[in-house]
């Protein structure tokens, strides 16, 4: 998860990269040139978008639809890094749109402020933002993680873009990695299929740890881990696997050579297109198995 230790690793990392120091992320954080720099997919379907508004027990938690412009299909929830909903986040749900979902990507913090919750740019070094996202992070817990999982997961089976009798997957970078593993817990028999980007403490020695809902689940899951964050808890990849194994649910953890935490966001200054295709490729290869 976001903290000092990985913001070091990427200040350590841009002062080797300089050419990445030097890449316009206000640009890119407000969406311009953000589809140039994912690849073209192969057999892109044409896409429609809304911006909608949806009512949990908390108050109303504003996100971005997007969806094939035609029929009904599985559908996908999207829990951003700590950065929340912001336009490179859009952008990476217009690409699983494409692919053939109907993806809703929520903001996290709607108890706190609607998105962008951060100016255009905005980096999770720069201290001012960093106080600000964590303020409102620490807002969210187990239980709310729950709530919401199960108001978006309901709103998603009345859409008439979603295909209900096919199973919903879901996907959390950063802090939303416990997010994914506490909304297959908490809608078992609707989410079918989890996927976590450097997503940080699933694993833990606390009494709420999300991988201690893994016997509650059905869901088949995809952790992929960054470099650093392995470096940072070498056990909590075991400890994944452990209970994966000891539960039977299918599995697959993979640590992500030289990708820094925050490598599969496309406005992220360690972004790293190379192993986020990667990535991306394990997730259809989840979704295409596991949403039927």
């Amino acid at each position: 998860m976001c903290d000092l230790d990985t913001q070091k690793d990427v200040e350590e990392y841009l002062s080797d990269h300089p050419e990445m120091s030097r890449r316009d992320f206000t640009k890119l954080a407000a969406g311009v040139g953000a589809g140039m720099m994912l690849p073209t997919m192969a057999n892109a379907q044409s896409i429609s978008e809304r911006d909608i508004d949806i009512r949990t027990p908390d108050g109303v938690a504003d996100c971005h639809f997007a969806y094939p412009s035609s029929g009904a299909h599985a559908a996908v929830l999207v829990w951003p890094d700590i950065l929340a909903l912001r336009p490179g986040f859009r952008e990476m749900g217009r690409r699983l749109a494409r692919a053939g979902y109907a993806v809703l990507t929520v903001n996290p913090f709607y108890r706190d402020a609607r998105s962008p919750v951060v100016s255009f740019g905005a980096s999770f070094g720069d201290p001012d933002v960093r106080n600000h996202v964590l303020g409102m992070a620490r807002n969210l817990n187990e239980d709310t993680h729950f709530t919401d999982a199960r108001a978006f997961q309901q709103w998603l089976d009345q859409q008439p873009e979603v295909d209900t009798s096919r199973g919903i997957g879901t996907t959390g970078y950063c802090m939303g990695g416990p997010m994914v593993m506490r909304t297959v817990a908490a809608v078992p028999d609707r989410f079918a299929a989890g996927a976590t980007f450097h997503g940080g403490g699933l694993a833990t020695a606390q009494p709420n740890s999300p991988h201690l809902l893994i016997p509650d689940t059905k869901a088949a899951m995809l952790h992929c881990v960054a470099a650093n964050d392995d470096e940072n808890d070498p056990q909590a990849k075991v400890t994944l696997r452990e209970a994966y194994a000891a539960a039977g649910i299918a599995a697959e953890i993979e640590v992500y050579e030289g990708a820094l935490h925050g490598w599969c966001a496309i406005d992220s200054q360690v972004y790293h297109q190379a192993q986020a295709e990667r990535a991306w490729g394990r997730l259809l290869n989840l979704f295409a198995n596991n949403l039927a």
